[in-house]
């Protein structure tokens, strides 16, 4: 297998003319699974992990620039985790240290996983995904990006490159369901953001169906309910009502982490508590909630 090691975006684009059957890799936790068990046999591989353009984060005015090559241990770094704190949250859910040290946001988006934990957050906070070939640089919604387990919109030999997000876009919340408190695959997980100047609630559902869910209805329905001004809870009924919109919103199937009925079960449980932790001020991590919901 050839093994081609660039440090440049247009190096990486050099390899994969040379060798157009190559894999892009990143970080490789998902992406060497695959070769243990013998699911993927590249003939080679492009390593992107030492190339420069991939690498850290930024602020251009209202926005935080992810680098497709920054890691989930990178991502819980205080300031970073102020900006975002809800994808702070996911990255603590994520495995062990070491595969939150090797593991990226841009391997995630590229997995396309229904499970993969940094998505919702992406897609609640309306992310823009920037990708680039040697063609030139397009400019994605998530949703335009993933559109199927495992299947991206990806054409050969593009490559993710950064992750456009809103900086400290109201309140945020990451909640997580899983078989035991670490090292899991999400069973169901859910991000909310409480947008108090855009006066907006959104809410991303996870592994809960083919790709991730924006829970449109339930969130046209709590936002429209909600006193902006007041900054009051929403009313028993009201959260009752926007938590039976989310599990209507779900598509889930059984398999053998869990069962449909389940899923859609904790998709509202975590939908009601994440508003209810808005509204409350409970900023507790969510890797303290990863556990089946009751």
């Amino acid at each position: 297998m050839l093994v081609f090691l660039p440090v440049s975006l247009e190096e990486a684009f050099d390899a994969f003319e040379q060798c157009p059957d190559a894999h892009f890799l990143a970080g490789g936790t998902d992406f060497m699974v695959e070769v243990n068990f013998a699911l993927r046999r590249p003939p080679a591989v492009v390593c992107l992990r030492r190339v420069e353009e991939l690498q850290g984060w930024r602020v251009e005015g209202s926005e935080v620039v992810l680098g497709a090559g920054i890691t989930y241990t990178e991502l819980l770094a205080p300031r970073l985790g102020e900006l975002l704190p809800g994808l702070a949250q996911a990255s603590r859910t994520v495995g062990s240290p070491q595969i939150r040290n090797a593991g990226t946001v841009g391997g995630n988006l590229g997995t396309a996983s229904p499970a993969g934990d940094s998505l919702p957050v992406l897609a609640a906070l309306d992310a823009k995904i920037v990708v680039a070939s040697k063609h030139g640089r397009r400019s994605l919604e998530l949703a335009d990006l993933i559109v199927g387990p495992k299947r991206t919109t990806l054409a050969p030999g593009e490559v993710i490159v950064e992750v456009r997000v809103p900086a400290a876009l109201g309140s945020q919340q990451f909640l997580k369901v899983g078989t035991r408190n670490a090292m899991v695959i999400a069973v169901a997980n859910v991000a909310l953001v409480a947008d108090w100047a855009g006066r907006s609630v959104r809410c991303a559902l996870g592994s809960v169906g083919p790709v991730v869910i924006r829970a449109r209805e339930a969130e046209e329905f709590i936002s429209a309910r909600i006193d902006w001004e007041g900054r009051t809870p929403p009313s028993d009924g009201d959260l009752a009502e926007f938590t039976a919109l989310v599990r209507s919103a779900a598509r889930p199937i059984d398999d053998h982490r869990s069962t449909a009925d389940y899923r859609r079960h904790s998709v509202g449980v975590c939908a009601e508590r994440a508003l209810g932790r808005v509204f409350s001020g409970d900023n507790r991590e969510a890797s303290e909630r990863t556990s089946w919901a009751s």
